[in-house]
């Protein structure tokens, strides 16, 4: 079993069915612990891989288990959960990780830990709270952007805003392998157009007041003629022309030193070179000494040669030392306005040049990117209209196969799925302009109505448990995952108003939808428990005078005793222990 790393403080550990995880090659929620929530003390339970299923006696607190994620998916948030005489109520998740919701954190400014995301939130007596990712305080908005990658919940308390319009098109683009990369491209294109022109077209006389603004800069810069790095090359004459006279004398005296005085450097050197000359005729040892001192004398000469020279070239001149002196003036009040030298003051006047040119040929540039406006637009609109018609006729094989679905979890609906292609440019996304809408009847004779408007919570979630089977295999299909998907699956109170075959149909469908996606269910039913991957038990204990709910992950042996009271009710007998052992072989 992977390392876990501990998000609350203690707590009764349910030892989970981490062995088996390899054997389902998807990401799922890995831990849920919960601190003072509702009529829980400290729970912690390790969720496995497949169907998990959680199951208990009337009141037990099955529910508070998929209110807690519900909260960590970013649900509202209230004082009323926190455990009596608790400060704060506190719940944990520990989800495996994935590319989505790694790029999720980054774009959040949080970093990543390794394979897991650690989420926690914390509730106060106030009302107020904390959100932590991977250790690090988020907001709750983070948590929101987070579920659709990670879980999505279906539970008896939620409101259906986490099953929007836009999942619902994603639903529908998971079932057909509808890619949206293209439509993506063309819109991102088709925006990037529109907002040069719109910028073009914004404050017509701030771009005046520039333009003259930029011409004034041009001209001043063109009219000074610069040169590169002038304004160092004047420096340096200067200097020489305000020192001419020290500089004249010290290059005379150096080169009479060195060369013309009667005891100059040269003559010295040459007298001793002709003695060192006469002891290596001698003595060999002296040669190295002569080939020494005849480079000594050469170094001399051409030492004594530049000191000539350059005295030579020194010309004391008040005119051209004053010319200097305005032209670097000048230089100084260009770079005070453009740049910290010449070279930068240069590189200002063009980059002025430039823009000058941009705005003078503003009706040509207008012209070319109004043809870029409507290129892109047209490129958009034949990529939308391209997508929408296959989301048109994916969405009718969506809805008869779903409708299908449905139907066998002991319900009778009409179920349609509406493709709404918007022409308006305000409604266009980079997912394409159709405005997808699930729609159903549950009763004979009433009018088709949107998906969240459906009264039953229990209903809602055999509908969405039908959807996500009907997407699943329409996935598989395709053998694709074009679209991605939440990992985890979360189903409350799924079984509310049916029983017998309805009942093994629905447990069937969990199954079927646990191969490609890890589930959670609530259920009050043996033949949806049957089912189980990993079956919980939820029961409520009195300790020192508290209720306290606990959860336990059930053997075997338990979780045929647990079937069989859900087949007999308090007393289990041997003969609905056999029935709840030919259950589980059945569904396996």
């Amino acid at each position: 079993m992977r390392r876990r790393i501990p998000v609350l403080r203690s707590g009764p550990r349910t030892a989970g069915a981490g062995a088996c995880r390899c054997a389902h090659n998807v990401s799922m929620l890995l831990e849920l612990r919960a601190e003072n929530y509702a009529v829980i003390d400290h729970a912690i339970v390790l969720f496995g891989p497949g169907l998990n299923l959680l199951t208990g006696e009337t009141g037990a607190g099955k529910s508070i288990l998929v209110d807690a994620l519900a909260l960590l998916m970013g649900g509202k948030a209230s004082a009323e959960v926190i455990r009596h005489g608790a400060e704060k109520a506190v719940v944990a998740c520990v989800f495996e990780a994935t590319p989505g919701a790694d790029a999720i954190l980054e774009a959040n400014g949080l970093d990543a830990s390794g394979a897991e995301i650690i989420l926690r939130r914390e509730v106060m007596q106030t009302g107020k709270g904390r959100v932590f990712v991977n250790n690090q305080p988020a907001t709750v908005a983070v948590l929101r952007q987070l579920a659709p990658e990670l879980a999505l919940v279906h539970a008896q308390s939620e409101t259906l805003s986490s099953f929007d319009q836009a999942q619902q098109r994603v639903l529908l683009d998971r079932f057909a392998a509808l890619s949206n990369e293209e439509i993506a491209r063309a819109h991102a294109r088709w925006k990037t157009a529109a907002e040069k022109l719109d910028e073009m077209e914004r404050g017509e006389q701030e771009r005046l007041q520039r333009a003259d603004l930029w011409s004034y800069q041009s001209r001043e810069i063109a009219d000074a003629r610069l040169k590169p790095q002038e304004d160092t090359e004047l420096e340096r004459e200067k200097r020489i022309l305000a020192n001419a006279e020290k500089l004249y004398t010290a290059a005379m005296s150096a080169f009479e030193q060195l060369y013309e005085g009667g005891s100059s450097a040269e003559t010295t050197l040459r007298a001793a070179l002709r003695n060192v000359e006469e002891l290596a005729r001698f003595d060999a040892r002296f040669a190295p000494a002569v080939e020494q001192l005849t480079s000594a004398r050469a170094l001399v000469d051409d030492v004594a040669e530049q000191m000539r020279d350059y005295s030579e070239s020194i010309h004391a001149s008040p005119e051209r030392l004053a010319e200097i002196e305005d032209r670097l003036a000048l230089l100084d009040r260009l770079k005070r306005k453009y740049g910290a030298n010449v070279d930068e003051v240069i590189a200002f006047g063009e980059s002025v040049a430039a823009r000058l040119a941009e705005v003078e040929d503003r009706e040509g540039i207008l012209r070319g990117l109004q043809a870029d406006v409507e290129a892109a637009k047209q490129a958009y609109a034949a990529a939308a209209d391209a997508l929408s018609k296959r989301r048109q006729t994916a969405a009718q094989r969506l809805a008869k196969n779903a409708e299908k679905q449905i139907n066998e979890l002991a319900m009778k609906v009409r179920f349609e799925v509406t493709v709404s292609p918007q022409s308006d440019p305000a409604q266009w996304t980079a997912h394409g302009w159709d405005s997808v809408e699930y729609r159903i009847a549950t009763n004979v004779g009433e009018p088709m109505k949107p998906l969240d408007e459906i009264a039953s919570g229990g209903e809602m979630s055999r509908v969405m448990l039908a959807l996500k089977v009907t997407v699943e295999d329409g996935a598989r299909t395709h053998q694709t995952r074009a679209v991605a998907a939440p990992r985890t699956l979360v189903f409350d109170e799924i079984d509310i108003g049916i029983g017998g075959r309805a009942a093994e149909a629905v447990g069937g469908k969990l199954k079927s939808l646990s191969h490609s996606q890890q589930v959670l269910c609530v259920t009050h039913l043996p033949q949806i428990a049957a089912f189980a991957d990993q079956h919980f038990l939820i029961e409520k204990q009195e300790s020192q005078g508290r209720t306290k709910t606990q959860v336990r992950l059930l053997d075997e042996a338990s979780r045929v005793h647990e079937v069989a009271r859900m087949l007999s009710g308090s007393v289990v007998t041997e003969a609905s222990q056999k029935h709840a052992s030919q259950m589980i072989a059945a569904s396996r």
